[in-house]
């Protein structure tokens, strides 16, 4: 290893901050883009989940019920735009003749746009981090649905923001609890119980429900009692 750095020539390396340092310019046009498309549509809630989910599956129609159901409650619905999950979403919001957005990324499998979502808001990102910003700061809630690797980070970073108060209390609720439980023993056992790293307060955040009506309940429950707001 240190030959291999060592071989590492300066000029080389110079160039290669350079060039990070242009990439600041291309970070910041995709902050405005979504920023400027998003802040027209109003309240919205992002539903995550697998892209792999397909149509006839028993959580892609739960999920085309869930968003048409929100969506004839008045609010716009936010996914990554792909397929699974995401255009189940993009579906029932579709179906609700709501607002239905998909903030796509390009990968080199799955990610697809979906033919569901509203056409000038569709958005392209580059950078992951970027779009989780776009889906945490308009967002009135969050949905998740089963999913795989990028389901888990996009829960584990709405449940970071909501226990670090870096924005306000949202509702977030996991479906299915076949799906969610052995998660959420493991963390009530494991990080809370045995090593005691999250506080006994932390999993009440966060729900599970299975049924379309517990989830459109709850929104509509909390949203009584709540003002609706961007989240920082």
């Amino acid at each position: 290893m240190r030959d291999q750095i060592s071989a590492i020539k300066t000029r080389d390396w110079a160039e290669t901050r350079a060039h990070s340092s242009w990439q600041i310019f291309k970070i910041m046009a995709e902050f405005v883009q979504g920023f400027e498309a998003l802040a027209r549509i109003g309240p919205c809630v992002s539903i995550f989940g697998s892209a792999r989910t397909k149509p006839g599956h028993k959580y892609y129609d739960l999920t085309v019920d869930i968003a048409k159901r929100l969506s004839e409650e008045g609010f716009g619905i936010i996914t990554g735009g792909g397929p699974g999950i995401m255009e189940a979403a993009n579906k029932g919001a579709h179906m609700a003749a709501g607002r239905s957005v998909g903030l796509n990324i390009q990968l080199p499998f799955e990610q697809h746009s979906n033919m569901y979502i509203n056409k000038e808001t569709s958005i392209d990102f580059d950078y992951f981090f970027v779009r989780k910003v776009m889906f945490t700061k308009y967002s009135q809630g969050f949905i998740m649905m089963p999913g795989g690797w990028g389901t888990m980070d996009e829960f584990f970073e709405v449940a970071t923001l909501i226990q670090t108060r870096k924005f306000t209390q949202t509702p977030m609720i996991c479906v299915g609890s076949a799906y969610w439980n052995g998660l959420f023993n493991w963390m009530r056992e494991t990080m809370q119980e045995t090593e005691q790293n999250i506080s006994p307060g932390d999993l009440e955040m966060i729900k599970i429900f299975d049924t379309a009506d517990e989830v459109v309940g709850y929104f509509s429950e909390f949203y009584t009692h709540n003002k609706l707001q961007p989240n920082f």
